[in-house]
């Protein structure tokens, strides 16, 4: 039998050493447009209590489509797009208005002193 030296475990420290610039942390990653049309069809066809089925039927288009573009898994053409909120009773601009919405809530960080993502306000407000 041979000896083996015991298994050790590898040691990584919290902070870097002394000298040694700290690693940056990746930028948030922004959230992508298929994610967030999809999630806003997603919502409003569950919201109607609606299936898949329905909704594709009305949309004349795939069952599977629909769900994939509503996974955020498929970049669904202007057309497509069109069809599946007119099933749903939206204009395109509609759907895009809320994804776009969504954009904008998810991707700018709130600042202190500036208006929150749920203000319809932007802007500075001076009072005389």
């Amino acid at each position: 039998m041979t000896d083996q030296a015991p298994h050790r475990a590898r040691v990584i420290p919290l902070r870097p050493p002394a000298g040694h610039p700290a690693p940056e942390r990746p930028a948030p990653r922004e959230p992508l447009w298929r994610d967030l049309v999809g999630d806003v069809l997603r919502r409003e066809r569950q919201s109607q209590e609606r299936t898949l089925r329905d909704v594709a039927d009305a949309a004349r288009i795939s069952m599977p489509y629909l769900s994939e573009v509503e996974r955020g898994r498929k970049e669904a053409s202007s057309e497509v797009l069109a069809a599946a909120a007119h099933a749903l009773g939206l204009s395109l601009g509609d759907l895009l208005a809320r994804a776009q919405g969504e954009l904008v809530r998810l991707a700018r960080p709130a600042r202190p002193g500036r208006a929150t993502p749920n203000s319809p306000y932007d802007g500075l407000c001076l009072v005389a």
